[in-house]
């Protein structure tokens, strides 16, 4: 794509709930369909789309309004060196998972934070936010290994340079990048599953309020959503694909399940995405 710059995907540094791993591919294949100068994520999470894509344009901007999400991508970005510092001598222990879930992150220093929630992310069954629980892993080594970790977090700090991270509520974020030339990615919590992430973060009405301003915004959106009657309700004046995807919950894996990708893009610029 024009003025777009080819870059080498990463995977994330630790599992997310909602993470997108298996379905990133499609929605990256959409994402270089649009023609945009800045690239933007409301909801980025722990980047399961952002560190994946392979072309970024002139600007990138981050957000996330989990205060985890935002202080780790900054101290990563910027305090590479002191944070593997606090990160060497780790291990995986039940006890230790226990002690840094029992703490309150308010109290900590960012660079504490920081290091206390990828721990948590990468020790907690299934990437959970909410009600975390130490994962076991009979066949495999332990979850946290720094050593191996090392490397991928070196790359997403490389990664990480003069990209924009903003620590917002997603209407406010959305308003103050909206540019004709913004594409935004969103990844909001899936409908009826968005205490998963915490409640103060994301609503039921959130939703609608989400489908008001993206109507109204003067860049373009690609937005993915679990496919519900009360989502293609909510969103029906936009364009929807529905794509299939697997859900993996506890060990067992509901293959074909469908996801939508909905969007305000041109059919001349997104020609994978039609109305539904």
């Amino acid at each position: 794509m024009t003025n777009h710059t080819n870059v080498t995907p990463i995977r994330p540094a630790a599992p997310y709930i909602g993470g997108k791993r298996l379905l990133a591919a499609e929605i990256i294949k959409r994402i270089n369909q649009v023609p945009h100068v800045t690239y933007a994520e409301p909801f980025v999470g722990m980047g399961g789309v952002f560190l994946r894509r392979d072309q970024v344009p002139q600007a990138e901007v981050i957000n996330d309004l989990s205060g985890d999400v935002a202080t780790f991508f900054r101290i990563l970005q910027r305090h590479y060196a002191h944070f593997m510092e606090m990160l060497k001598f780790q291990l995986t222990s039940r006890r230790e998972f226990e002690r840094l879930r029992a703490a309150n992150p308010s109290t900590l220093t960012d660079l504490e934070r920081a290091a206390r929630f990828l721990y948590l992310q990468r020790t907690a069954f299934g990437g959970q936010r909410t009600n975390q629980a130490f994962g076991v892993e009979t066949k495999r080594p332990g979850r946290f290994n720094v050593i191996k970790l090392g490397p991928l977090l070196e790359d997403l700090h490389e990664r990480l340079a003069g990209v924009i991270i903003e620590n917002l509520d997603y209407s406010a974020f959305i308003k103050r990048y909206d540019r004709e030339a913004t594409l935004f990615y969103l990844d909001p919590p899936y409908y009826g599953v968005e205490d998963y992430y915490g409640r103060e973060l994301f609503s039921r009405e959130d939703f609608e309020k989400l489908a008001t301003q993206l109507a109204t915004i003067k860049g373009k959106f690609i937005l993915s959503l679990n496919d519900t009657p009360e989502v293609r309700h909510i969103f029906q004046a936009f364009a929807i694909e529905e794509v299939s995807t697997v859900y993996t919950a506890a060990r067992t894996k509901a293959v074909g399940a469908r996801e939508l990708l909905i969007s305000n893009c041109w059919a001349d610029f997104c020609p994978a995405i039609k109305a539904a």
